[in-house]
C-alpha cells in the first residue's frame, strides 16, 4: 500500500485554508514573543539600567565612503528597514486572501475594507477633537493603526471558540489597515519630494512588472531591486517601508508549474532504475535539475515567501522593534496628560465605534455582506480588540511627535492596548459561552434569507 494511499485525499480549499491556517498559528505565537520583548523593555527602562539600555538604540550605523555617508540610528535602521519586510509580507497575506482566498468576493473583501476605513477615520477625527489646536495635531495618524500580531495572539487564547469567519474578518481588517498606515504614512509624514529619486523608484517598479512579465524567477533579482526601490524612495522623501507594500502587492499569487505537470516531471525521475546515475552531463542529471525546479515551481512566490520570511518576521524583526520603541520610563516628568487621553478614547472607543458602524453602513447599502456564521455581536466584541495599536502605533508615532511629547503618546498607546485587549476578551469570553451560544444560532437563522 502506498503512503498517499493512508491519508485523507487533498481538495482544492486545502491550497488556501493550509497557509492561512500556518500565517494564524505563528502570528499568534509572535503575539506572545512580542508580549513577553514589550514587558522586558518596559522593565529595563525602569530600571537602574534604564540610560544604557535606552541609548543602544541611539547607536549609529552606517556607510561612510569619503564626504557620502548613509547613515542612521539602530532604531531607524529597525523601524525604516526591518520594517520594510513587516509590511511586506503583509501585503503578501492580503495579495493571497484577495487572489486565493474568501476576499476573492468582492463583497467579502468590501467589509474588511470598510471596517478598515471606519477604524481610521473616526479615532483619528475623535483624537482631533480631543486634542484641539496645538503640538499634537500632527499625531493623529498614530490613532489609525491596528496590531496584527496582538489580535490574533488574543484569539488564539480564546481558542475554538471563535469562529473563523471572525478570525478572518479581523486578520484582514488588520492587514488593509497596515496598507492604510502606510498611506497615512507617505501623505502625513513624508519630507519634501525628491522628483527626480520618486521617477527612479517608479521605473524600479516598472523593472520589477516588466522581468517577471518576461518570466525572471530568480528572488536574489527581486530582492535585489526592492533594496534599490527602497533606497530610492528613502531619497525622494517618501518613507521607504512602502517598497514593501508595493512589492508585496505585485508579487504572482499562483504557481507556475501545475500539479498535473509536477507529477509527470517527478514521475520521470522515479521511473529510473535505483543507482548512481545522476552524474554527469546525461538525461537523468537533467531530468532530476528538472524536478527540483519544479518542486520550488509548484509553490506559489507568495507562499515561498511567506514560508521564507514570516517566521523571521515574527520571532526577530517584531521583538527587535519592541525592543526599540517600547521603552517608555513611567515615572517620567512632563508627561502630557492630555494627549494621552486623547490617545487613550481614539483606540479604546474611536476604533470600535468606527469598525462597527462602516461595517453596517457598507452591508445595509449592499456594498458588504456580513459572513454567515457572523453574526453582530461577534463582530462588535472582536472590533475592541482593534483598539490595540501597539506595534504600528509605535511607529508611526516616531515619525509623528516631536521627541518632548513621545512618552505620552507610548503611555497612551500602552493603556489602549492593555483596555482594548481586556475588554475584547472578556466580551468575546461571555459571547461565545455555553449559555450565550443558543441566542447566536438564533440571530444567525435569522439572518439567513
Amino acid at each position: 500500500m502506498s503512503e498517499d494511499a493512508g491519508r485523507l485525499p487533498k481538495e482544492p480549499v486545502d491550497r488556501i485554508t493550509k497557509p492561512l491556517t500556518r500565517f494564524l498559528r505563528i502570528e499568534a505565537a509572535a503575539g506572545g514573543a512580542l508580549l513577553l520583548c514589550t514587558a522586558l523593555t518596559l522593565l529595563l527602562s525602569n530600571s537602574p539600567w534604564s540610560t544604557p539600555f535606552l541609548a543602544i538604540w541611539d547607536t549609529q550605523a552606517g556607510l561612510h565612503l569619503g564626504d557620502i555617508e548613509f547613515s542612521r540610528s539602530l532604531k531607524h535602521w529597525i523601524n525604516d528597514g526591518l520594517m520594510t519586510l513587516f509590511f511586506f509580507v503583509a501585503a503578501l497575506e492580503l495579495k493571497r486572501e484577495m487572489v486565493l482566498g474568501e476576499l476573492r468576493n468582492p463583497r467579502m473583501a468590501a467589509l474588511s475594507i470598510a471596517a478598515a476605513l471606519g477604524g481610521m477615520i473616526v479615532p483619528a477625527a475623535l483624537f482631533l477633537l480631543v486634542v484641539g489646536d496645538g503640538d499634537s495635531v500632527h499625531g493623529w495618524g498614530a490613532v489609525t493603526a491596528t496590531d496584527t500580531a496582538f489580535v490574533i495572539g488574543c484569539l488564539a487564547i480564546l481558542g475554538t471558540r471563535v469562529p473563523h469567519s471572525l478570525r478572518l474578518f479581523l486578520l484582514s481588517l488588520a492587514i488593509f489597515d497596515d496598507i492604510g498606515a502606510i498611506l497615512v504614512i507617505a501623505i502625513g509624514y513624508g519630507s519634501a519630494l525628491d522628483p527626480a529619486a520618486l521617477g527612479l523608484a517608479g521605473l524600479g517598479v516598472g523593472v520589477v512588472a516588466g522581468i517577471a512579465r518576461a518570466g525572471v524567477r530568480n528572488l536574489t533579482a527581486y530582492f535585489a531591486l526592492g533594496g534599490a526601490i527602497w533606497l530610492a524612495l528613502d531619497i525622494s522623501g517618501v518613507h521607504p517601508t512602502l517598497a514593501g507594500v508595493l512589492l508585496g502587492l505585485m508579487t504572482p499569487a499562483r504557481s507556475w508549474v501545475s500539479d498535473h505537470r509536477l507529477r509527470s516531471i517527478l514521475g520521470r525521475v522515479t521511473a529510473y532504475p535505483p543507482g548512481e546515475h545522476w552524474s554527469g552531463d546525461t538525461a537523468d542529471r537533467h531530468d532530476l535539475r528538472r524536478a527540483g525546479v519544479a518542486t520550488r515551481e509548484a509553490l506559489s512566490p507568495i507562499e515561498r515567501l511567506e514560508i521564507l520570511l514570516h517566521p523571521w518576521i515574527a520571532f526577530l524583526i517584531m521583538p527587535l522593534f519592541a525592543l526599540a520603541n517600547a521603552g517608555l520610563p513611567l515615572l517620567a516628568e512632563g508627561i502630557n496628560a492630555p494627549l494621552t487621553l486623547a490617545i487613550l478614547l481614539a483606540f479604546v472607543f474611536g476604533k470600535p465605534v468606527g469598525v462597527v458602524t462602516f461595517s453596517v453602513v457598507a452591508v445595509t447599502l449592499r456594498l458588504a455582506i456580513l459572513p454567515a456564521e457572523l453574526s453582530w455581536g461577534l463582530l462588535a466584541a472582536g472590533s475592541l480588540l482593534t483598539g490595540i495599536g501597539f506595534t504600528m502605533a509605535l511607529f508611526i508615532a516616531e515619525l509623528a511627535f516631536d521627541p518632548f511629547l513621545i512618552a505620552a503618546a507610548k503611555l497612551g498607546i500602552l493603556a489602549a492596548s492593555i483596555v482594548s485587549a481586556g475588554c475584547g476578551l472578556l466580551a468575546l469570553t461571555w459571547l461565545t459561552s455555553a449559555a450565550r451560544r443558543q441566542t447566536q444560532q438564533t440571530e444567525l437563522a435569522d439572518k439567513r434569507p
